[in-house]
């Protein structure tokens, strides 16, 4: 479970989240809904620990941030981030970008290195380009590296912000029906940052409807679409 406790989030004078408290539940698929400026992807850099805030983040009961102090660094979190940019290495080949994280934990040998990445480029049918470099790629194709990257260290917690912002309709129907599917594949908790209430209600168990850094809705596809609150109607309509 992650727990966000009273947060607040300024940069300079201006509040960007305000007293938000929120609670992830495991093994769901959460998004969270809202247009730009709203302290979304803000939410999912304070819960990565990219950013410090006001308040407390816990997961699975255990302090990560406490009152603008990052207790636990990201990488000690056990959570995958998903860049809308992606982020890839480009003087990497694919291989080598999924492999990077394993190299950087230096706790692994080499085999098992290739193996995992072999296993994860097998999940993702990427074998013949894993000696190629990201330019090299489609579009969709350097979206599956770069969850084939996170995946490849077995995070409890995958966090995606904006990651299909950049793909054509079909190919993110395509790629919003393996998100689903690698929910329950790898047991993860997913939280999904978007602005688009279409791919929310193709994938999420829950939505959270965020206002300038506030919560204006929650709750499963039915009870979003059923909203009486005034701000989601009108949000949902555009």
């Amino acid at each position: 479970m992650i727990e966000l406790k009273n947060i607040h989030k300024s940069y300079g004078n201006k509040a960007i989240i305000q007293n938000l408290d929120l609670i992830i539940k495991d093994n769901e698929l959460t998004c969270l809904l809202g247009s730009s400026g709203s302290g979304k992807s803000t939410i999912l850099r304070i819960i990565a620990g990219l950013e410090a805030a006001q308040g407390d983040v816990t997961i699975d009961n255990k302090l990560m941030n406490h009152n603008n102090e990052i207790l636990i660094p990201p990488h000690k979190r056990n959570l995958g981030f998903i860049f809308q940019d992606l982020a890839l290495w480009p003087h990497f080949t694919v291989f080598d970008n999924i492999a990077f994280g394993l190299k950087e934990q230096k706790k692994i040998s080499t085999e098992q290195i290739h193996d995992k990445v072999m296993e994860m480029l097998s999940f993702f049918d990427l074998q013949e380009h894993s000696d190629k470099y990201p330019n090299q790629l489609s579009g969709g194709q350097q979206q599956l590296v770069a969850i084939s990257r996170s995946l490849v260290l077995e995070p409890k917690i995958l966090l995606m912000d904006e990651p299909l912002a950049n793909l054509d309709v079909k190919l993110k129907r395509k790629i919003l029906d393996l998100i689903k599917k690698l929910k329950s594949e790898f047991n993860l908790t997913i939280v999904y940052v978007t602005h688009d209430h279409k791919e929310a209600f193709a994938i999420a168990d829950n939505i959270i409807i965020l206002n300038k850094g506030n919560i204006e809705a929650i709750g499963n596809v039915d009870e979003i679409k059923n909203s009486e609150n005034e701000f989601t109607k009108y949000f949902l309509e555009y």
